[in-house]
């Protein structure tokens, strides 16, 4: 009976709970009916709605980015920035920084980059302070007064001061020193005045003394003990100078040897220099032996820019690139020795200029220039166009000729007098250039019925027969700088053989001249001395030591990334670097 009881009991339960379940399951299957399907019916009718609205979105948002973009340029530009490292390509040989010595290309530019003057030229040209905070002159205008600035520093951190001034101008006096600046230092007494001021006492005024200050100076703390005959082989001068401009001096590498020899001069900035931290971190100087090697490495980008070519490359790639011609204040002439035999008659040499046609000469160069038509630049003070050499007159260069008895051969149209035959030689360097300008005039002259062989030689070889005047004629290029003091080039105390320069290279000798130039370059008023230098203008265009040509550009070529470099007029190669500190490689967007 209990069994019984049990069962219905368990059986009752058992329909409570199915019955239990399906409640649970029909309450289930209409919560979902309820909740998820009627609501996804409901949402097909809104799906349109849905879609307008994100595509709304969408259109908003690619609106912002369109609108974005075009306005950047209005409130952001691409600006220079600092960083980087500047690799520049130079022909020739690294020998020597130290500007008591450095004369060739690359030892000008090592010099400029590691050493600072008292003054310096900015890229207009004109002298400006750099170590000197001021520069004052007496009223007989031969005492020059120069305080130094006080934030001025040695790359090792020691401060400058009057002694390294001092230091410096005393070494290129000695003779022992044997720097090529000793010339312009003979008699001049150097008087400290304080650790910060110094004077230049000159013999006599001389307008052109503050090109002077701009020589680099050096370290009296660790050049003092160095014996002054041993100076100009110093370790110091190539392997580790030190000085006090926008770059420090890092390493030297020297890779080949002889035709393939190349060289690799590393540079950091000076974080202490006085203009300012330089913009660039790096700069790498690699000297090539050729032009073709040069020209290959910047093809090849192994570097950014090319300094030393007299023209540019026919294949460089002018999109990448960019080209600047820079005026020099030099001249370029064919200088005539007037010691020759031949050259000493200057009935002769006016003939030779008559019959020059210089118009000609530029069309075979392929970039403006600028003529000269005397010893004077037409930018300069003293410049006077009355007394301008006439060049372009075959007619009257036949006739004087003719009038001195050179008889022009009927067969060979060569002149000859006396037995002897009209001809000298014309030295000239090798350069594209020069070989042009060259090989016109002796085209020229040989119409002239003057029989003019040309000898072409290399940088070295020519200056030794510059530096011994070992030619008949000289196409040359002499540096004026900004003063018109012409005196080392036509006085005629400077071809003599004890001169330590010898740069009069046509050994012009007249009493006029030479009391013209003394007298000119003693005086500051600026009328005044264009009257002095009258009776020299006068006595060189009658004499026609020379023939003066042109005024040659320096090239500079570059890659896009180059920044800050402007210079629009050089005294030498190396015054590219007036403002190296500003120049910049690198580029970034930046607010406005």
């Amino acid at each position: 009976m209990e069994i019984r009881k049990t069962r219905l009991k368990l059986r009752r339960v058992f329909k409570k709970r199915r019955k239990q379940v399906a409640l649970v399951s029909e309450s289930t299957d209409s919560g979902i009916e309820r909740y998820v399907f009627k609501r996804l019916i409901r949402l097909v009718g809104v799906q349109r709605f849905v879609f307008g609205w994100l595509g709304l979105a969408v259109l908003l948002i690619l609106g912002v980015v369109l609108q974005t973009r075009a306005l950047s340029s209005h409130y952001q530009q691409v600006m220079p920035v600092a960083g980087g490292t500047l690799r520049e390509g130079i022909v020739g040989t690294f020998t020597n920084a130290n500007p008591l010595y450095a004369q060739n290309s690359v030892d000008g530019a090592v010099s400029r980059i590691v050493f600072s003057g008292l003054l310096k030229y900015d890229k207009s040209g004109e002298i400006v302070p750099d170590l000197a905070r001021e520069v004052s002159v007496d009223d007989t205008e031969s005492v020059y007064t120069v305080r130094l600035k006080d934030n001025v520093y040695w790359h090792d951190g020691k401060p400058i001061t009057s002694e390294d001034v001092a230091f410096t101008f005393n070494t290129i006096k000695n003779p022992d020193a044997r720097s090529y600046l000793i010339s312009g230092w003979k008699n001049i007494t150097i008087t400290i005045i304080d650790e910060k001021t110094i004077s230049f006492t000159l013999p006599t005024a001389l307008s052109g003394f503050n090109q002077s200050l701009t020589t680099g100076i050096i370290p009296k703390h660790i050049l003092d003990e160095v014996p002054v005959s041993q100076l100009r082989a110093s370790s110091f001068n190539n392997e580790l100078p030190i000085g006090s401009g926008p770059f420090a001096f890092k390493t030297v590498e020297v890779e080949g040897l002889a035709d393939n020899k190349s060289e690799r001069i590393a540079f950091v900035a000076n974080t202490q220099y006085h203009l300012g931290t330089p913009k660039l971190e790096r700069i790498i100087i690699r000297t090539y032996s050729n032009a073709d090697k040069l020209v290959q490495a910047f093809q090849n980008k192994e570097v950014d820019t090319m300094s030393g070519l007299s023209a540019p490359p026919e294949d460089i790639d002018e999109s990448r690139s960019e080209q600047y011609d820079i005026p020099v204040t030099s001249q370029v002439m064919v200088f005539f020795k007037t010691t020759q035999e031949t050259l000493k008659d200057p009935v002769i040499r006016k003939a030779l200029v008559l019959s020059a046609n210089k118009s000609e000469i530029f069309e075979r160069l392929d970039y403006p220039l600028k003529p000269v038509d005397q010893p004077l630049l037409k930018s300069q003070i003293g410049y006077d166009k009355t007394y301008a050499q006439i060049t372009n007159n075959q007619t009257e260069a036949n006739a004087l000729l003719d009038s001195a008895g050179w008889v022009r051969d009927p067969v060979t149209k060569t002149r000859s007098k006396d037995g002897k035959k009209l001809g000298f030689k014309l030295f000239s360097a090798s350069t594209s250039e020069f070989t042009s300008v060259s090989g016109v005039l002796q085209k020229q002259w040989r119409d002239l019925g003057v029989e003019v062989e040309v000898v072409l030689q290399s940088d070295e070889e020519l200056q030794a027969s510059v530096t011994t005047h070992n030619y008949d004629a000289l196409l040359y290029g002499i540096s004026l700088g900004l003063d018109p003091d012409v005196y080392p080039y036509w006085h005629s105390t400077q071809f003599d053989p004890r001169a330590e320069t010898r740069l009069n290279l046509s050994e012009y000798s007249s009493p006029t001249a030479d009391r013209a130039l003394e007298a000119g370059r003693t005086r500051s008023d600026e009328a005044l001395r264009s009257i002095k230098y009258r009776p020299f203008l006068e006595s060189w265009q009658k004499d026609t030591p020379a023939l003066a040509l042109y005024q040659p550009r320096y090239l500079y070529i570059a890659n896009n990334s180059l920044r800050g470099f402007e210079p629009k007029v050089v005294h030498s190669q190396a015054d590219r670097y007036s403002e190296v500190h500003k120049w910049t490689v690198r580029r970034a967007p930046q607010s406005q």
